[in-house]
Protein backbone atom coordinates (compact mmCIF):
# COMPACT_ATOMS: atom_id res chain seq x y z
CA UNK A 1 0.00 0.00 0.00
CA UNK A 2 1.42 3.40 -0.92
CA UNK A 3 1.00 6.52 1.18
CA UNK A 4 -1.47 8.95 -0.31
CA UNK A 5 -0.15 12.29 -1.49
CA UNK A 6 0.15 14.79 1.32
CA UNK A 7 -2.34 17.60 1.51
CA UNK A 8 -1.16 21.09 2.29
CA UNK A 9 -2.10 22.24 5.76
CA UNK A 10 -0.54 25.42 7.07
CA UNK A 11 0.11 24.93 10.75
CA UNK A 12 2.09 27.96 11.74
CA UNK A 13 0.48 31.38 11.85
CA UNK A 14 1.35 34.16 9.41
CA UNK A 15 3.89 35.60 11.82
CA UNK A 16 6.23 33.96 14.27
CA UNK A 17 6.70 34.91 17.88
CA UNK A 18 10.19 36.17 18.80
CA UNK A 19 12.54 33.30 19.52
CA UNK A 20 12.47 32.24 23.18
CA UNK A 21 10.08 35.04 24.08
CA UNK A 22 9.76 35.41 27.82
CA UNK A 23 6.13 34.35 27.79
CA UNK A 24 6.79 31.20 25.80
CA UNK A 25 5.23 30.21 22.48
CA UNK A 26 2.22 32.27 21.49
CA UNK A 27 -1.23 31.22 20.37
CA UNK A 28 -1.29 27.78 22.01
CA UNK A 29 -4.87 26.49 21.94
CA UNK A 30 -4.37 23.50 24.24
CA UNK A 31 -5.81 23.73 27.73
CA UNK A 32 -2.67 22.03 29.00
CA UNK A 33 0.81 22.08 27.47
CA UNK A 34 4.43 21.52 28.43
CA UNK A 35 7.91 21.66 26.92
CA UNK A 36 10.92 19.81 28.29
CA UNK A 37 14.54 19.91 27.17
CA UNK A 38 15.13 16.18 27.47
CA UNK A 39 18.93 16.10 27.80
CA UNK A 40 19.29 18.23 30.93
CA UNK A 41 15.70 17.42 31.99
CA UNK A 42 14.98 21.15 32.01
CA UNK A 43 11.54 22.72 31.96
CA UNK A 44 11.25 25.17 29.07
CA UNK A 45 7.63 26.28 29.35
CA UNK A 46 4.23 25.16 30.55
CA UNK A 47 0.54 26.02 30.44
CA UNK A 48 -1.65 24.38 33.05
CA UNK A 49 1.34 22.10 33.52
CA UNK A 50 0.07 20.48 36.72
CA UNK A 51 -3.67 20.46 36.06
CA UNK A 52 -5.05 16.93 35.90
CA UNK A 53 -6.76 16.01 32.64
CA UNK A 54 -7.75 12.87 30.81
CA UNK A 55 -5.09 11.98 28.23
CA UNK A 56 -6.91 9.43 26.05
CA UNK A 57 -4.68 7.08 24.05
CA UNK A 58 -1.45 8.78 25.08
CA UNK A 59 -2.00 6.38 28.02
CA UNK A 60 -0.50 3.75 25.71
CA UNK A 61 2.92 5.35 26.16
CA UNK A 62 2.90 3.99 29.70
CA UNK A 63 1.59 0.61 28.57
CA UNK A 64 4.48 0.38 26.10
CA UNK A 65 6.98 1.58 28.71
CA UNK A 66 5.89 -1.14 31.13
CA UNK A 67 6.32 -3.81 28.46
CA UNK A 68 9.71 -2.75 27.10
CA UNK A 69 11.22 -2.25 30.57
CA UNK A 70 10.00 -5.58 31.92
CA UNK A 71 13.02 -7.45 33.24
CA UNK A 72 14.10 -10.11 30.74
CA UNK A 73 11.35 -9.19 28.28
CA UNK A 74 11.27 -11.43 25.19
CA UNK A 75 10.15 -9.20 22.32
CA UNK A 76 9.87 -12.26 20.08
CA UNK A 77 7.44 -14.03 22.40
CA UNK A 78 4.37 -15.16 20.46
CA UNK A 79 0.94 -14.04 21.62
CA UNK A 80 -2.31 -15.56 20.33
CA UNK A 81 -5.07 -13.06 19.56
CA UNK A 82 -8.20 -13.82 21.59
CA UNK A 83 -11.74 -13.08 20.51
CA UNK A 84 -12.06 -10.99 23.66
CA UNK A 85 -9.65 -8.42 22.21
CA UNK A 86 -11.79 -7.92 19.13
CA UNK A 87 -14.99 -7.87 21.16
CA UNK A 88 -13.49 -5.16 23.35
CA UNK A 89 -12.87 -2.69 20.51
CA UNK A 90 -16.33 -3.39 19.12
CA UNK A 91 -17.94 -2.77 22.51
CA UNK A 92 -16.20 0.56 23.02
CA UNK A 93 -15.96 1.66 19.39
CA UNK A 94 -12.24 1.91 20.02
CA UNK A 95 -9.34 2.42 17.63
CA UNK A 96 -8.02 -0.91 16.44
CA UNK A 97 -5.09 -2.72 14.85
CA UNK A 98 -7.77 -5.05 13.40
CA UNK A 99 -6.18 -8.10 14.99
CA UNK A 100 -7.79 -11.34 13.86
CA UNK A 101 -8.75 -14.04 16.33
CA UNK A 102 -6.29 -16.92 16.34
CA UNK A 103 -3.43 -15.02 14.73
CA UNK A 104 -0.10 -15.21 16.54
CA UNK A 105 2.06 -12.11 16.70
CA UNK A 106 5.18 -11.26 18.65
CA UNK A 107 5.30 -8.79 21.51
CA UNK A 108 7.33 -6.48 19.27
CA UNK A 109 4.63 -6.61 16.58
CA UNK A 110 1.93 -5.89 19.13
CA UNK A 111 3.86 -2.81 20.25
CA UNK A 112 3.67 -1.53 16.67
CA UNK A 113 -0.02 -2.41 16.56
CA UNK A 114 -0.65 -0.46 19.76
CA UNK A 115 1.46 2.62 19.05
CA UNK A 116 0.95 3.24 15.31
CA UNK A 117 -2.77 2.70 14.62
CA UNK A 118 -3.46 3.12 18.34
CA UNK A 119 -4.85 -0.40 18.54
CA UNK A 120 -6.79 -0.95 21.75
CA UNK A 121 -6.94 -4.63 20.82
CA UNK A 122 -3.13 -4.75 20.74
CA UNK A 123 -3.01 -2.91 24.08
CA UNK A 124 -5.42 -5.46 25.53
CA UNK A 125 -3.25 -8.32 24.25
CA UNK A 126 -0.14 -6.85 25.86
CA UNK A 127 -1.90 -6.15 29.17
CA UNK A 128 -3.26 -9.70 29.20
CA UNK A 129 0.22 -11.07 28.45
CA UNK A 130 2.25 -9.00 30.90
CA UNK A 131 -0.15 -8.92 33.81
CA UNK A 132 -0.33 -11.72 36.37
CA UNK A 133 -3.30 -13.77 37.49
CA UNK A 134 -5.45 -16.71 36.50
CA UNK A 135 -8.02 -14.76 34.46
CA UNK A 136 -7.91 -12.08 31.78
CA UNK A 137 -9.61 -9.64 34.16
CA UNK A 138 -7.03 -10.31 36.86
CA UNK A 139 -4.14 -9.98 34.45
CA UNK A 140 -5.29 -6.68 32.98
CA UNK A 141 -5.92 -5.32 36.49
CA UNK A 142 -2.42 -6.41 37.46
CA UNK A 143 -0.95 -4.72 34.39
CA UNK A 144 -2.68 -1.44 35.21
CA UNK A 145 -1.24 -1.71 38.72
CA UNK A 146 2.20 -1.99 37.13
CA UNK A 147 1.48 1.16 35.13
CA UNK A 148 0.62 3.02 38.34
CA UNK A 149 3.69 1.68 40.11
CA UNK A 150 5.94 2.89 37.30
CA UNK A 151 4.21 6.28 37.34
CA UNK A 152 4.96 6.61 41.05
CA UNK A 153 8.57 5.59 40.44
CA UNK A 154 8.94 8.29 37.82
CA UNK A 155 7.58 10.94 40.14
CA UNK A 156 4.36 11.39 38.17
CA UNK A 157 2.57 12.78 41.22
CA UNK A 158 -0.60 13.85 39.45
CA UNK A 159 -1.18 10.74 37.35
CA UNK A 160 -3.51 7.79 37.80
CA UNK A 161 -4.30 4.96 35.40
CA UNK A 162 -7.46 2.89 35.50
CA UNK A 163 -7.01 1.76 31.91
CA UNK A 164 -4.36 0.10 29.77
CA UNK A 165 -5.36 2.05 26.64
CA UNK A 166 -6.89 5.38 27.65
CA UNK A 167 -10.54 4.38 27.75
CA UNK A 168 -11.42 5.36 31.32
CA UNK A 169 -13.29 2.68 33.22
CA UNK A 170 -13.84 4.37 36.58
CA UNK A 171 -13.22 8.01 35.71
CA UNK A 172 -9.73 7.79 37.16
CA UNK A 173 -7.46 7.86 34.13
CA UNK A 174 -5.71 11.19 34.21
CA UNK A 175 -2.35 12.92 34.07
CA UNK A 176 -0.82 16.35 33.55
CA UNK A 177 1.34 17.83 30.79
CA UNK A 178 4.37 17.82 33.09
CA UNK A 179 3.87 14.19 34.10
CA UNK A 180 3.37 13.04 30.52
CA UNK A 181 6.59 14.78 29.49
CA UNK A 182 8.42 12.89 32.27
CA UNK A 183 6.97 9.65 30.96
CA UNK A 184 7.89 10.40 27.35
CA UNK A 185 11.47 11.25 28.30
CA UNK A 186 11.76 7.97 30.20
CA UNK A 187 10.23 5.90 27.39
CA UNK A 188 12.45 7.43 24.71
CA UNK A 189 15.50 6.15 26.56
CA UNK A 190 14.50 2.65 25.42
CA UNK A 191 15.72 1.75 21.92
CA UNK A 192 12.75 -0.50 21.14
CA UNK A 193 10.26 2.19 22.09
CA UNK A 194 12.13 4.77 19.98
CA UNK A 195 12.18 2.49 16.95
CA UNK A 196 8.45 1.86 17.19
CA UNK A 197 7.19 5.41 17.69
CA UNK A 198 9.36 6.96 14.97
CA UNK A 199 7.86 4.66 12.29
CA UNK A 200 5.32 6.27 9.99
CA UNK A 201 4.30 2.88 8.57
CA UNK A 202 5.01 -0.77 9.18
CA UNK A 203 4.11 -4.09 7.56
CA UNK A 204 4.02 -7.05 9.94
CA UNK A 205 3.29 -10.70 9.17
CA UNK A 206 1.57 -13.03 11.65
CA UNK A 207 2.81 -16.61 11.98
CA UNK A 208 -0.07 -17.86 9.81
CA UNK A 209 1.03 -15.53 7.01
CA UNK A 210 -1.57 -12.79 7.44
CA UNK A 211 -0.08 -9.37 6.70
CA UNK A 212 -0.92 -6.30 8.76
CA UNK A 213 -0.17 -2.80 7.45
CA UNK A 214 -0.30 -0.09 10.08
CA UNK A 215 0.12 3.68 9.74
CA UNK A 216 1.15 6.04 12.51
CA UNK A 217 -1.75 8.29 13.54
CA UNK A 218 0.73 11.03 14.53
CA UNK A 219 0.69 13.27 11.44
CA UNK A 220 3.45 15.48 12.83
CA UNK A 221 5.84 12.58 12.28
CA UNK A 222 7.35 12.89 8.82
CA UNK A 223 5.96 16.42 8.48
CA UNK A 224 8.11 18.52 10.81
CA UNK A 225 11.89 18.19 10.56
CA UNK A 226 13.41 16.19 13.40
CA UNK A 227 10.19 14.78 14.92
CA UNK A 228 10.80 11.30 16.37
CA UNK A 229 7.32 10.46 17.74
CA UNK A 230 5.41 9.92 19.97
CA UNK A 231 1.64 9.38 20.36
CA UNK A 232 -1.77 10.85 19.63
CA UNK A 233 -4.90 10.54 21.72
CA UNK A 234 -8.50 11.67 21.34
CA UNK A 235 -11.44 11.33 23.70
CA UNK A 236 -14.84 12.91 24.24
CA UNK A 237 -13.66 14.49 27.50
CA UNK A 238 -9.91 14.46 26.86
CA UNK A 239 -10.21 16.20 23.50
CA UNK A 240 -7.37 15.91 20.97
CA UNK A 241 -4.04 15.22 22.68
CA UNK A 242 -0.48 14.81 21.44
CA UNK A 243 2.80 13.84 23.06
CA UNK A 244 5.68 14.61 20.71
CA UNK A 245 9.44 14.90 20.55
CA UNK A 246 11.93 16.30 18.08
CA UNK A 247 15.71 16.27 17.81
CA UNK A 248 17.85 18.96 16.21
CA UNK A 249 21.58 19.54 16.62
CA UNK A 250 21.78 16.73 19.18
CA UNK A 251 19.15 18.40 21.31
CA UNK A 252 15.86 16.62 22.01
CA UNK A 253 12.75 18.49 23.07
CA UNK A 254 9.68 16.70 24.43
CA UNK A 255 6.29 18.37 24.21
CA UNK A 256 2.76 17.64 25.41
CA UNK A 257 -0.58 19.16 24.48
CA UNK A 258 -3.77 18.04 26.22
CA UNK A 259 -7.24 18.99 25.03
CA UNK A 260 -6.28 21.14 22.06
CA UNK A 261 -8.53 22.37 19.26
CA UNK A 262 -5.46 22.39 16.97
CA UNK A 263 -2.82 20.05 18.38
CA UNK A 264 -0.51 20.00 15.35
CA UNK A 265 -0.36 23.78 15.07
CA UNK A 266 0.26 23.93 18.81
CA UNK A 267 3.09 21.40 18.53
CA UNK A 268 4.66 23.24 15.59
CA UNK A 269 4.59 26.56 17.39
CA UNK A 270 5.99 24.99 20.53
CA UNK A 271 8.85 23.33 18.65
CA UNK A 272 9.63 26.48 16.67
CA UNK A 273 9.90 28.39 19.93
CA UNK A 274 12.02 25.65 21.53
CA UNK A 275 14.48 25.60 18.63
CA UNK A 276 14.54 29.41 18.47
CA UNK A 277 13.28 29.67 14.93
CA UNK A 278 12.94 33.28 13.83
CA UNK A 279 10.26 32.50 11.27
CA UNK A 280 7.30 30.17 11.58
CA UNK A 281 7.67 26.71 10.03
CA UNK A 282 5.18 25.93 7.28
CA UNK A 283 4.24 22.29 7.61
CA UNK A 284 2.40 20.01 5.21
CA UNK A 285 0.84 17.29 7.30
CA UNK A 286 1.41 13.70 6.28
CA UNK A 287 -1.87 12.27 5.00
CA UNK A 288 -3.22 8.96 6.20
CA UNK A 289 -4.62 6.69 3.48
CA UNK A 290 -8.29 5.82 3.31
CA UNK A 291 -9.18 3.17 5.83
CA UNK A 292 -6.26 3.91 8.16
CA UNK A 293 -7.05 4.49 11.82
CA UNK A 294 -7.41 8.05 13.08
CA UNK A 295 -6.81 9.05 16.69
Amino acid sequence: MVLAAACAVLLAGPTAAPAQAAGGPSGIAAKGAFLLDSGPDKTLWGKGADTRREMASTTKIMAAAVVVTTKGVDLNRKVTVKKAYRDYVTRYGASTADLRTGDRLTVRQLLYGMMLPSGCDAAYALADTFGSGSTTAARTKSFISRMNKKAAGLGMKNTRFDSFDGIPKNGKNYSTPRDMAKLARHALANSTFRAVVKSTRTVQKATNGRTYTWYNTNKLLGSYKGVIGIKTGTGSKAGPCLVFAATRDRRTVVGVVLNSSDRYRDATRMLDWSFERKTATKVTLRTLPAGAQRD
